[in-house]
């Protein structure tokens, strides 16, 4: 599985990606975004999470640079040990949550995705 963020014609990148960029271009590549590190930007920890996620829930906002272009992405991390300005890789995970919590149907959406883990 890729972490996939979209390239568009003016170089900007987002993730996740977008039928239409920024500056209204569409996508001319993708990139995976697993390939990089990134640097912790922001941090917290969620005490009182959604049925089926981990308590504590400790999210972070990362920062990418991918050939002179930030892109920014939020997800979990690893461990409660993170901090501003730790660099850390997405690593993927089955499950992010426990698919049988919750009102929605286990089958009815994708339970995968990255996390983020120190360097």
């Amino acid at each position: 599985m890729t972490m996939e963020a979209y390239r568009y014609e003016d170089g900007s990148i987002s993730y996740p990606g977008h039928p239409r960029g920024p500056g209204g271009g569409e996508p001319v590549e993708t990139i995976d975004l697993s390939e990089y590190t990134a640097e912790v930007i922001t941090w917290t920890t969620s005490t009182a999470t959604p049925p089926g996620v981990r308590e504590p829930n400790t999210l972070a906002i990362v920062e990418f640079d991918v050939e002179g272009e930030s892109v920014r992405a939020i997800g979990q991390a690893t461990t409660d040990e993170i901090e501003t300005g730790d660099e850390v890789e997405p690593v993927y995970v089955d499950e992010l949550r426990e698919p049988g919590a919750g009102i929605r149907e286990p089958e009815s959406q994708d339970w995968d995705g990255y996390r983020f883990e120190p360097v």
